[in-house]
């Protein structure tokens, strides 16, 4: 969903209405906050499952082949 700017300046001047000028600023960073936090939670959370996806893949790539063992002659 793409907002343009008649909508962007519709949910500004209803903040403004509801919050007034001295609140605005303070929402405004913690909205900003909030954003950061969440991506960089995101991001870790997908760091964490490429690793966890490559670790799974290693043993398999380095494994050596099994060699037949030869049965001992009675």
């Amino acid at each position: 969903m793409n907002l343009g700017m008649p909508e962007i300046l519709v949910i500004l001047v209803v903040a403004l209405l509801i919050f007034g000028p001295k609140k605005l600023p303070e929402l405004g960073r913690s909205l900003g906050q909030s954003i950061r936090e969440f991506r960089r939670g995101a991001q870790e959370i997908r760091e964490e499952l490429e690793r966890s996806v490559e670790v799974k893949e290693e043993p398999k790539a380095k494994a050596p082949e099994a060699k037949p063992q030869e049965e001992p002659k009675a």
